[in-house]
């Protein structure tokens, strides 16, 4: 089975697009939240990650937050986290 992701960003933040752009890319099932447009998620993203950042990550258990996308393969990497 798949490990649920979760895309906490902003509409306008580049980092944002470009880990959208990765994970579609690579196949990657993923639920985006604009935390722009929604102050709970905002919330809720603060609390998962100790930091007010975008983009955050959360796949299953694990939380990556404020990164590029050579950050995110490493991460999805040493997770053995797989479309």
């Amino acid at each position: 089975m798949a490990t649920e992701i979760k895309l906490y960003s902003r509409e306008w933040c580049s980092w944002c697009i470009d880990a959208k752009e990765y994970l579609t890319e690579r196949g990657y099932k993923f639920t985006e939240i604009d935390v722009g447009q929604d102050r709970d998620a905002y919330k809720e993203m603060t609390e998962l990650s100790d930091q007010r950042y975008v983009p955050t990550l959360v796949a299953g258990e694990e939380v990556l937050a404020n990164f590029d996308t050579d950050q995110l393969e490493k991460f999805l990497s040493e997770h053995e986290i797989k479309p």
